[in-house]
């Protein structure tokens, strides 16, 4: 599904909010998805580089309406003013694509002092979607699309309640799967609230993408020359290949009122056990409103 593939229904008049969208998965969705005439806004935590890709797409896509808004998700006050930005901005919002992401060789915490790879991965994309959903739901119908992987399965323990900030064990690629399980769960329980609503929510594996991803200094050692290599190998995906079902669920009315689902290849797909589990995405959805609230308690 490059740019300029005719499947994309128009997308006039509609406002798509993608995070992570200078770069990636999330700057080919954006191209594809402003080609289609949606006014795009892409969030990115550096202005410099953001304000770069926002050219970058405006250019690819022959569109004058892509725009920036600069807040980082590794901070839950500054998720805070980036939602503000974008409500003052946006009387309606129609696409909300929660698609920024990292992986960390090490463990590192977060400004409000939380892991920082479930803080980027889940913590600060639900707390955006949590202050957005008044302005989707006046939107309806609406459409909110998670980026997560088939990496989920690498969190064969689940969530690991007891220790959701990898104190006692860091594994890198399992609190990363851990983070990934957290986006099916999440976009599983939201479904379920927003049952009747006219928003949807639903969550993907954009397969295996050869992109700067992990690549920004967020790995060292042996993951990051992994990485390298990888993006090598002829079995990965261009960017523009693996932001096809991202662009699929913003846009395609074959998926118009399906909620909570995952999907792989623009096709509806089953994850793992673990991602299936009702409760835990009940007991996730609790925690993280806790920590939230604790982190704005100070």
């Amino acid at each position: 599904m490059s740019p300029q593939t005719p499947s994309i229904p128009s997308q006039a008049g509609k406002t798509m909010i993608i995070t992570g969208g200078n770069s990636g998965i999330g700057k080919a969705a954006a191209v594809a998805l402003a080609t289609a005439g949606a006014r795009v806004i892409i969030t990115a935590r550096n202005e410099r580089r953001g304000q770069s890709a926002v050219e970058d797409i405006a250019r690819a896509s022959g569109s004058d309406q892509v725009e920036l808004s600069v807040f980082d998700l590794a901070d839950l006050s500054s998720v805070r003013a980036g939602a503000a930005d974008l409500l003052e901005r946006c009387p309606r919002i129609d696409v909300l694509v929660n698609n920024a992401g990292l992986i960390l060789s090490a463990r590192q915490l977060s400004a409000d002092g939380y892991e920082a790879t479930f803080a980027i991965n889940h913590l600060g994309p639900f707390l955006l979607t949590e202050l957005l959903t008044d302005r989707l739901l006046a939107s309806a119908p609406a459409r909110i699309v998670n980026v997560a992987s088939t990496a989920h399965s690498f969190a064969r323990r689940g969530m690991v309640f007891d220790d959701l900030m990898a104190e006692r064990s860091y594994r890198s690629m399992e609190v990363y799967g851990r983070s990934k399980l957290a986006n099916i769960l999440f976009t599983t329980e939201l479904a379920k609230r927003l049952e009747g609503t006219g928003v949807t929510a639903n969550s993907l594996h954009p397969g295996s993408v050869a992109t700067g991803y992990a690549r920004d200094g967020d790995t060292t050692g042996f993951m990051a020359w992994g990485v390298k290599v990888y993006a090598l190998l002829p079995i990965s995906l261009t960017p523009e290949q693996g932001a096809r079902t991202t662009v699929y669920l913003c846009s395609s009315p074959e998926v118009e009122g399906v909620s909570g689902r995952y999907f792989a290849k623009c096709k509806q797909k089953t994850p793992s056990a673990n991602a299936r589990d009702a409760a835990a995405a009940t007991r996730l959805w609790e925690v993280s409103d806790e920590l939230i609230a604790a982190a704005a308690a100070g």
